[in-house]
């Protein structure tokens, strides 16, 4: 087993290096490791530092327990500014890029160790990782339509050009969840382990990436970017977007519902 060295102290997340990785594990449980403004601000730092440092060649994003990889944002503390209240000026107003920037253009592979729900912005977070490695107990799927919210920039622009049109638009449009096989099925994870197995494995793939040429796997991990680099202008639209859409009344009635626990009713907004 890895012998993992804790970095430094966070709240919101574990932050730790060994043999060259850097691992970032969302250490919300009890909230199935939802994010909020904290969560983000927290994870863009543990990103930066890995980037930074010679000595790390590959860096895993995982959550903490067996429940939750991520299950997206934390609805409890959504407000018209975002996940994060007015008080903290929402997820989006951050003075560093948020992690969906940085799992994208840091210069080394991300891999997500999908552990169980990896949902809404958390299916976002695991999509944009360069690899997928999953539990056979991990669940996929969007939920943003459902709860007033959604991801009209990379994570759905880019999760076309990985599961295709069609397939992209029935995990939006239906907002179903798939299983661990399904997900491997269309394409949308690298492997499939049992739970005993996801961080043997996740550090089998990290310590052969590890004995290749960091430069060129740069080069490539920037080739494979370039491809889909149009969805950036998409991307900032679309948070734009988003940030308006949360101070409606569309918006409010979802997260109300879901916080409520009944069925959201959207009908006068058709």
């Amino acid at each position: 087993m890895v012998e993992w060295t804790k970095v430094r102290e966070f709240e919101d997340i574990l932050y730790e290096k060994a043999e060259g990785m850097a691992k970032i594990t969302i250490n919300r449980p009890e909230r199935r490791n939802a994010f909020r403004a904290k969560t983000f601000r927290e994870m863009s730092q543990a990103f930066l530092d890995a980037w930074g440092d010679r000595d790390v060649g590959v860096v895993v994003l995982t959550g903490a327990g067996d429940k939750a990889f991520c299950s997206g944002g934390d609805v409890s503390v959504r407000g018209p500014g975002g996940y994060g209240g007015d008080e903290e000026g929402g997820w989006l107003g951050f003075s560093i890029p948020t992690p969906f920037e940085l799992i994208r253009h840091i210069s080394k592979p991300v891999i997500a160790m999908v552990n169980g729900f990896a949902i809404g912005g958390g299916h976002v977070l695991h999509v944009l990782c360069d690899l997928s490695i999953a539990s056979e107990t991990a669940m996929f799927g969007q939920v943003g339509p459902r709860f007033g919210s959604f991801d009209a920039g990379f994570g759905s622009a880019y999760l076309a050009r990985v599961v295709g049109q069609k397939k992209a638009r029935e995990i939006w449009f239906l907002c179903r969840r798939y299983t661990a096989q399904e997900a491997l099925e269309m394409g949308l994870v690298n492997k499939v382990v049992p739970p005993d197995k996801l961080e043997e494995e996740t550090m089998a793939w990290c310590k052969e990436i590890l004995a290749l040429s960091p430069t060129a796997l740069r080069v490539l991990k920037s080739s494979f970017n370039a491809d889909v680099e149009s969805i950036n202008g998409i991307e900032m639209m679309a948070m734009h977007s988003l940030n308006m859409y949360y101070a409606s009344e569309e918006a409010t009635e979802g997260a109300m519902a879901f916080l409520e626990k009944r069925p959201p009713d959207y009908s006068k907004w058709r």
